[in-house]
């Protein structure tokens, strides 16, 4: 029963590596349909450049990021800040993957603040037609 729950996903929530306090889970949804699973994840404010994602120890889903540092109203010694609530935006994210997927076909892409990767499933063996088998007799 422990296997059932603290199995797929959630081991590494139990047994991942720690991120440094700073950094934020981002909110995701996943979704499976029958060719592939979908994940999209809040990524506000972030581009496709502050955005990195690798498949780790085989089948661990690693999404990092973090919005570049910005600079308004040109050097830092004319800028003057008098409330920074917004921080700087960075997040990172495992997930582990299921069994029966193409690691080597996973697409990404941001769009309005969203990223979605999409890993394509193996697709499913063909099922054996029925076949009649002749019934022999040495009658």
């Amino acid at each position: 029963m422990a296997d059932l729950f603290f199995g797929g996903p959630f081991r590494r929530l139990l047994y991942g590596r720690p991120f440094p306090a700073e950094w934020a889970s981002a909110a995701m949804d996943w979704v499976e349909t029958p060719t592939s699973h979908v994940l999209r994840i809040n990524v506000p404010g972030l581009g496709k450049d502050d955005v990195k994602i690798q498949v780790e120890e085989g089948n661990v889903l690693s999404v990092r990021g973090a919005a570049p540092q910005e600079r308004e109203g040109g050097s830092e010694k004319e800028v003057v800040w008098h409330v920074a609530e917004r921080g700087r935006p960075e997040f990172a994210r495992e997930v582990a993957l299921p069994a029966g997927v193409r690691v080597e076909q996973i697409r990404a892409s941001v769009d309005n603040g969203v990223l979605t990767v999409v890993v394509p499933k193996e697709p499913a063996p063909a099922r054996p037609r029925p076949r009649p088998i002749a019934v022999s007799s040495k009658l």
